[in-house]
């Protein structure tokens, strides 16, 4: 029926924006070293933006050290560059084989900036999944009206949306909680 196939697209769509929130938060600065820190960060390779992930062995031996180790010894001074022009606030150091970055500890005025970044974009998600619920609850009205289900279907499959709506937003604020600690951790 047709109603199933849209509330499993539903469903989908609001995992994707999950899913996406999660490798948003990959790139939030917290005072310890992360590989998904740098890992997204585009370098110019050869003319086309890649991502550093591809380019290089990125490590983190320490809690506070994070190692890249580019795979073609050429692309090194792009690499460090293009770190160093981020918006990471981080100095990279190079040896002519590997480029360490020194992840410094957070103030309490850095943590608290990070801390207010991370709601709006948690709340920036919360948003996209209404959005998806108010598109599913349209697509479920007009449905009915065309007379394909009946009153009490369109109000069951609504109901499935609001549910929808209400894991996957638990997610978030679970996502977010979770980062949150992550900045607050000295």
């Amino acid at each position: 029926m047709a109603i199933e196939k849209m509330v499993s697209d539903t469903k989908l769509k609001m995992q994707h924006v999950v899913d996406y929130f999660h490798e948003e938060m990959r790139g939030i600065r917290t005072g310890r070293a992360s590989a998904g820190l740098v890992d997204h960060i585009k370098i110019d390779y050869y003319g086309s933006p890649t991502d550093l992930r591809q380019l290089a062995a990125i490590s983190t031996p320490e809690p506070s050290l994070i190692v890249v180790k580019p795979f073609d010894p050429g692309t090194l001074k792009e690499i460090e560059k293009t770190i160093q022009s981020s918006d990471l606030g981080i100095t990279p150091m190079t040896d002519g084989k590997v480029i360490r970055l020194s992840i410094p500890a957070l103030s309490g005025e850095r943590r608290s900036k990070l801390i207010g970044q991370v709601k709006k974009m948690a709340e920036a998600s919360k948003i996209a999944i209404r959005n998806v619920r108010r598109d599913a609850n349209k697509a479920v009205d007009k449905i009915e009206k065309t007379h394909e289900i009946s009153e009490d279907n369109r109000d069951d499959a609504k109901e499935n949306i609001q549910n929808l709506t209400k894991t996957h937003e638990k997610l978030i604020d679970e996502a977010l909680a979770k980062k949150i600690s992550e900045i607050e951790e000295i």
